[in-house]
């Protein structure tokens, strides 16, 4: 898995690899640009008990995430760290997992049924980013959707302050959750740089199911860019202890972290203590994106180090097992939803192909059609038609409504009205501005969830189709938002709010839920600025559908 993982990565990703058991154990760091592939398939399992993963956890923090193992962390490098373990820890994760979180680590956690799902979601902060497989060697399984849902970790990454127009591919993209996040966040060519850490269970629980955590290792480094000034890796394999195969600055090829991971052998140990191992990452060499796999609960408390990478800034993902604690993924993950689950290692290759497998989104734009900007309205509908014009419309996957309003809503199509690209865009040619006063956003949105949301007007949210509203404004409401902004976020609808600067900041951020989901433009005719930007974006949530809120997010072969 990890050689597969690894011959991904083009020359631009640097990596590192660490097995764990009771210690955890560096394996290298990657630095030796040629290197890479042949140390990864050096790799000789560990051995040891008990699995302390909050130990290996830990470890990392304090030996692998820093920058004197190769961590860009200060460089704005995003920091992933990659967890495959098959039992529960033995120490507690808590506290390392959040320390991971806190400095910005992105982890990814696998498991097998030996693990704690509950655990892995601890680890990760994000239910799906913790991914279970019954074994091991079903770790393939779950490859192909790795590879499609990192790349959305990166759009985090940097936060910007609200009221200017900046791009939108960095302020409006923690919306895409779950596999989208760690789709991007691994495999986007639009980032430069990512510092990359896969976390291993290499307790006795784990033996049988390791060749797959390999193989899946491999696959995802495969896919993502290796090199120098590029991208980054690091694999530390833990149970008791965490052990550091390589570092980030070992390898600086591809091929150097695949042969790498090639060679990984199970270290063995028991208690699995994953809290120890988030530490460890979080005190020796913070990435940009963590990624814990891992079969089991932790023996060792994983809250604080799971803050910590955290409050660093560290993207972690948790992919665990039937066995795995979910709760402790998503607390170690950077958000629930990063927490991934799959029965057994070997169902890894499952969940990587179903996040590659585009599932389409249904996007509605609500357009304010007051008096006050019908001068702007033009612009508006030119926005709306170039965004159509980078969906997928004629293939079934998107869908398109346009409603627009003012004292009241005005529907100009629902989500089922037409079925082909061409449909559409005529539609929004012909579209004139509705005009009124007052401008009621808060009803707009009420009357969106209860008419537009719906099966009945063509909604796949019950199928799981990503819900994704584009709200563009130009003044404050006169009525309330509150109500129906939370409604619409209980239903999961991604709100992506536009204003000029006759709008209010506080109300958009307060419509989208998250302050880097609103954005800010002068004037309506500024709306180009953004418009290459959103459309990248976009492109990003039609990999997979994004799992329910505060949900498990389980990977099995249909």
């Amino acid at each position: 898995f990890l050689s597969t993982v690894f011959s991904q990565l083009t020359p631009c990703v640097g990596c590192s690899v660490q097995q764990r058991s009771s210690r955890p154990v560096l394996s290298e760091h990657v630095h030796h640009k040629k290197r890479g592939p042949d140390s990864v398939r050096g790799l000789r399992h560990k051995g040891g008990r008990p699995l302390n993963t909050g130990a290996a956890l830990r470890y990392l923090r304090d030996n692998v995430f820093t920058a004197s193992a190769g961590s860009r962390r200060p460089s704005g490098v995003p920091q992933v760290l990659i967890l495959i373990t098959g039992g529960r820890s033995f120490d507690s994760i808590d506290e390392p997992a959040s320390a991971l979180k806190q400095l910005g680590v992105l982890t990814i956690a696998i498991g097998t049924r030996g693990s704690d799902p509950r655990e892995l979601q601890t680890i990760t902060g994000e239910p799906s980013y913790a991914l279970s497989v019954s074994e091991l060697t079903d770790l393939p399984k779950v490859q192909q959707q790795l590879e499609s849902s990192v790349e959305a970790a990166v759009f985090e990454t940097h936060p910007v302050a609200f009221g200017s127009i900046v791009p939108v591919k960095d302020n409006l993209t923690s919306f895409v959750k779950g596999f989208h996040f760690l789709s991007y966040c691994l495999f986007s060519a639009s980032r430069d740089r990512k510092d990359i850490v896969f976390l291993l269970d290499g307790s006795d629980g784990t033996r049988n199911g390791f060749p797959a955590m390999r193989d899946f290792v491999e696959r995802v480094v495969e896919k993502i860019n290796v090199g120098e000034n590029k991208d980054h890796v690091s694999v530390v394999q833990y149970s008791r202890e965490p052990e550091v195969h390589f570092y980030l600055n070992t390898y600086t090829t591809r091929e150097d972290v695949v042969d790498s991971v090639r060679g990984l052998r199970h270290r063995g140990g028991r208690p699995l203590n994953t809290g120890a191992a988030l530490q460890y990452v979080r005190d020796n060499g913070v990435p940009q994106i963590l990624i814990l796999l891992t079969g089991g609960r932790s023996f060792d408390n994983v809250d604080s180090p799971a803050s910590a990478l955290k409050q660093q800034g560290i993207y972690v993902i948790g992919i665990g097992t039937r066995t795995s604690d979910a709760r402790e993924l998503q607390k170690i993950s950077y958000e629930p939803s990063y927490a991934l689950s799959v029965s057994e290692f070997t169902d890894l290759p499952s969940v990587q192909e179903q996040l590659s497998s585009p599932a389409g989104r249904d996007v509605v734009f609500l357009l304010d059609g007051s008096d006050a900007t019908r001068s702007g309205f033009p612009a508006m509908r030119d926005f709306v038609q170039k965004q159509v014009d980078t969906l997928s419309v004629d293939d079934g996957k998107d869908r398109v409504s346009v409603v627009q309003y003012s004292s009241d809503p005005a529907v100009q199509f629902y989500l089922n009205t037409y079925t082909t690209k061409r449909e559409v865009l005529d539609s929004v040619r012909g579209l004139r501005h509705k005009g009124g006063r007052p401008l009621n956003t808060g009803a707009a949105l009420r009357y969106l969830r209860d008419n537009v949301f719906t099966a009945s007007a063509g909604s796949r949210r019950p199928s799981g189709v990503p819900q994704v509203l584009i709200l563009i404004t130009g003044g404050r409401s006169f009525d309330s938002i509150d109500e129906p902004a939370s409604a619409l976020k209980q239903l999961g609808v991604l709100t992506i709010a536009i204003g000029t600067r006759g709008s209010d900041p506080r109300e958009l951020q307060t419509i989208t839920g998250e302050p880097s989901h609103a954005v800010s433009v002068s004037e309506f005719t500024d709306l180009p600025n953004v418009q290459e930007q959103l459309s990248s974006v976009m492109r990003i949530t039609s990999s997979r559908p994004l799992p329910e809120a505060g949900g498990h997010q389980e990977f099995r072969r249909s």
